[in-house]
């Protein structure tokens, strides 16, 4: 299927990326990607806040959350259901790495049709595989969507197999951080924990969704440090991200999971927040 607006780069369909941009010569800027349900961007405050905030890290001039409405609002003047990918990149600028004070940020936003993910997989759980590449540490960069995202790309390079869903991304210490597109959580008993990402990482808005909405299912909620050894050992392993909402772990390492309840009503929990919000 193909929409008569799928892409606005500055709020014009027919405006062109520049070769000076800074986003494609160094990765320079941000994104963030969420649903459309019926033309309405889902829990939108929550997306602005964190790709604000990731600006913000950048020293990068974030549009306004008016301005991007309006452009998601264009792209789904149909009313229609689907993803928005916004990416604020730094600009065109000159060649080298210092900034110029005239450049100007670049905002595009894309229309794309939302993921055909298998029904099943709601029931029966994902298959998770363990990736050989490590993520480095940049504590100035951990929990930020930036651009440069070649560590993921490289790790997905690591499987063909169809039925393997996402992979298993640890640091240079063999810690937990996530998946290739997905946080991670596990269950030991009534606690729930998340890696903590301060040294690397992405900080997604649906893991910042479920550790609110922990305590709702009678589970503590704690970011913490985790070995793979201790994920192994968790009762439950759940995958999230703002378009598939929550998944349990199947199967991962050699060692299976049977179907449990967290990850179906986490989903029922996200549900009702999108429309409250």
């Amino acid at each position: 299927m193909t929409y008569p607006l799928p892409a606005l780069v500055n709020g014009r369909p027919d405006a062109l990326i520049s070769p000076a941009e800074r986003g494609l010569a160094y990765g320079d800027g941000v994104f963030r990607t969420l649903p459309v349900i019926q033309g309405k961007p889902q829990v939108w405050p929550l997306h602005y806040a964190k790709l604000n905030g990731d600006c913000c890290r950048l020293s990068l001039a974030c549009p306004s959350a008016a301005a991007l409405l309006e452009d998601i609002q264009q792209l789904y003047a149909d009313q229609g259901t689907g993803v928005a990918k916004i990416i604020i990149t730094r600009g065109a600028g000159g060649r080298g790495y210092a900034i110029s004070p005239e450049v100007q940020s670049t905002r595009i936003v894309m229309r794309t049709a939302m993921p055909d993910y298998p029904s099943q997989y709601g029931q029966t759980g994902v298959h998770l595989t363990l990736c050989n590449l490590r993520l480095a540490h940049q504590p100035r960069l951990a929990g930020i969507k930036h651009l440069n995202r070649l560590e993921n790309v490289l790790a997905r390079m690591e499987w063909q197999d169809p039925d393997i869903f996402d992979g298993l991304l640890l640091d240079q210490q063999g810690s937990v951080i996530e998946g290739t597109m997905s946080n991670i959580l596990l269950r030991f008993d009534a606690r729930l924990l998340t890696p903590d990402l301060k040294n690397c990482g992405v900080e997604g808005v649906t893991r910042d969704r479920i550790l609110k909405l922990a305590p709702a299912l009678g589970l503590q909620a704690d970011i913490s440090d985790i070995s793979l050894d201790q994920l192994m050992q968790a009762d439950e392993v759940i995958l999230c991200n703002s378009l598939f909402g929550a998944w349990q772990v199947a199967s991962f390492n050699g060692k299976t999971w049977q179907s449990q309840p967290l990850a179906e009503q986490l989903r029922n929990l996200l549900q009702e927040q999108h429309e409250i919000d």
